[in-house]
């Protein structure tokens, strides 16, 4: 546990070189990390979602692709296509801009639909297809996905298949002033960016996956994630509630946050605090929960402050 405490904070600490005053947000980035799961990271222009992105890929020694999502970019563009070659009279593959084991889909919400559906099967299946052909995609793999708020002008909603495959939401929020003046010194001469040096390697990560998988989930524990999550499915505020997926993946998020908390095992309060991150972009509310100005998080809360919470010691074993 002390190996995986010191590697994290490393990486934290790594990142938080060029990010400041977004602890949280790094660590959901870290435990989807950990749990071989993609992130969509939403807000406004500006509060530094890429910047994110890219010191995370910069404190890990693994390949990196970014791909900047326009409305001319095709599906083909991003999986990679067969061509023919006539010096050797083959189909020769061309790998697409996904065929990296960090990539950056950046400002996804501004292509269109179709395109970003390209993403669906590697995001699920770590693997692309071209012309019947299967190409498996490197490991670690994670695609971590920027979108501005789906108001801005020149944005296409996600639809509800490929927000389900992301594991985890994460918003930045603008910073304090005291955090802003802290940025505006870091920045005044160079970008600590372009100096960041790697802290892990891919047999890092590869390990922390494995520790985190092997962290004990008791029965109480699944009966309490399923519970929660059942009740998105009837709430009458939502039209559409949290899927299968967002049940396994919340109790993944649970694993992963307990062993960043230093223990073996899942409790409650680790599930708790991953069911907003893992289940609010899944939950889609109904037109009049809208104008109540109901939101998916409050939903969260309610639901968490209702299902009965298992006690005693039994879910330690």
């Amino acid at each position: 546990m002390d190996a995986v405490k010191g590697l994290v904070d490393s990486l934290e600490e790594n990142i938080e070189k060029v990010i400041v005053g977004k602890k949280d947000s790094i660590r959901l980035i870290i435990i989807a990390l950990l749990c071989q799961g993609h992130v969509l990271i939403e807000d406004v222009p500006g509060v530094g979602k890429t910047t994110l992105v890219s010191a995370l890929a910069k404190s890990l020694d693994l390949t990196f692709r970014r791909i900047q999502f326009t409305p001319d970019v095709l599906p083909s563009d991003i999986t990679g296509f067969s061509m023919y070659n006539f010096r050797t009279g083959e189909m020769e593959f061309h790998p697409g801009m996904v065929m990296g084991q960090v990539v950056l889909a950046d400002e996804i919400n501004r292509t269109s639909p179709k395109t970003q559906s390209s993403l669906l099967e590697v995001m699920e299946e770590r693997q692309v297809t071209v012309d019947g052909k299967t190409y498996p995609l490197p490991e670690p793999f994670i695609v971590l996905a920027t979108q501005n708020p789906v108001d801005y002008i020149g944005t296409f909603p996600l639809p509800e298949a490929q927000l389900d495959r992301f594991f985890l939401k994460v918003t930045l929020g603008y910073p304090s002033k005291r955090q802003e003046m802290l940025i505006l010194s870091r920045f005044q001469y160079s970008n600590p960016l372009a100096s960041l040096q790697p802290v892990a390697n891919k047999r890092d990560i590869l390990q922390l996956q494995k520790t985190a998988r092997e962290v004990k989930v008791a029965d109480a524990i699944r009966d309490y994630i399923t519970s929660l999550v059942g009740m998105t499915r009837d709430h009458p505020d939502l039209t559409l509630g949290a899927s299968p997926r967002g049940s396994l993946f919340l109790m993944k998020a649970s694993q992963a946050h307990a062993l960043l908390d230093g223990r073996n095992y899942v409790i409650p309060d680790d599930v708790q605090k991953m069911v907003i991150p893992v289940l609010a972009h899944r939950l889609i509310l109904k037109p009049e929960a809208r104008l109540k100005e109901m939101t998916p998080e409050r939903i969260l809360k309610s639901i968490i402050n209702t299902v009965y919470v298992p006690i005693g010691d039994y879910y330690y074993d």
